[in-house]
């Protein structure tokens, strides 16, 4: 497993298993799954609903705590000094942990970003007290990193953005690596779902990536992993399948070509997949996360 040192010093496996859209009654078996395979990474977030059945695939796998890297994300509704530090011990108690690993700002929330100020705060006392190891932000443009940066006394450790062959954000991953943040990519397979609903083509069916794929026997969900991840980033792909979750993880015995990095960049298209940023309000998006 591929190691990156975040901006405080603290290990994280770069690739992990990301929860988004699996359902709770599904999670604790993919979970269960990823950790057999290899993995020692697991991405979940208060908003996905299925914080407990994570926690409970990580204890029932036996392998020590310190062994599997946990992140998880606040939401919006629980932005605010105080709320932000009640929400960690909503996702404290559902994971079943006493230390988070990694926890993250879920929004940049423009139409609140005091709140996001707030909440973050909240995100550095917690690291003082060693509540959480590293803490970080998600879906931040290079304007709220400039707002957030001007106030904050803790740069973040990650930044989870989409990230894929056809979206691939240049402009806000160049901010992050001049800044000591390290880009963590979500939907890293090509934001499909996403994509297929707005009739754009899916890159798993991209002839590049394909041609690519079959040049070094592998399939395209694992080339652009692996694009991913030799350009320095983390990767959190998603699967329920455990035959897919094994294939993710199958990552680590190639070696794309520079040709072959530069052909996969050369696919990007501008097009956001999932939710614009700038449109993520609590009116909108705004929902209670549960206590239990």
């Amino acid at each position: 497993m591929h190691t990156l040192t975040l901006n405080n010093g603290v290990p994280m496996p770069a690739l992990g298993l990301g929860v988004f859209q699996t359902p709770p009654d599904e999670t604790r078996a993919a979970v269960t799954a990823a950790l057999s395979t290899g993995y020692r990474h697991i991405d979940t977030a208060a908003a996905y609903g299925n914080e407990r059945q994570v926690g409970e695939a990580i204890r029932e796998s036996g392998l020590p705590r310190h062994e599997v890297f946990l992140e998880t994300k606040i939401w919006i509704s629980d932005y605010g000094y105080d709320q932000t530090l009640h929400g960690f011990e909503k996702s404290a108690r559902k994971l079943g942990v006493d230390q988070i690993d990694l926890l993250i700002l879920h929004q940049a929330l423009p139409s609140g970003f005091d709140k996001t100020r707030e909440a973050y705060r909240a995100l550095e006392t917690l690291l003082a007290d060693g509540k959480v190891r590293a803490i970080g932000v998600s879906n931040f443009m290079v304007d709220h990193l400039v707002a957030l940066l001007d106030e904050a006394s803790t740069v973040p450790a990650v930044n989870q953005i989409e990230v894929h062959p056809y979206f691939a954000q240049r402009e806000v991953q160049k901010f992050d690596a001049e800044h000591g943040i390290l880009t963590q990519a979500w939907a890293p397979i090509g934001g499909i779902t996403f994509y297929r609903d707005s009739g754009h083509t899916s890159t798993l069916d991209d002839p590049v990536i394909g041609r690519i794929a079959a040049a070094h026997g592998k399939t395209p969900a694992q080339v652009m992993l692996r694009w991913g991840l030799q350009q320095g980033r983390s990767v959190i792909p998603k699967s329920v399948r455990p035959e897919r979750i094994a294939e993710n993880f199958a990552v680590f015995d190639f070696e794309l070509t520079d040709a072959d990095l530069a052909a996969i960049d050369a696919l990007d298209t501008g097009k956001r997949g999932g939710p614009e940023p700038a449109d993520v309000t609590l009116a909108t998006f705004g929902r209670p996360i549960p206590e239990n």
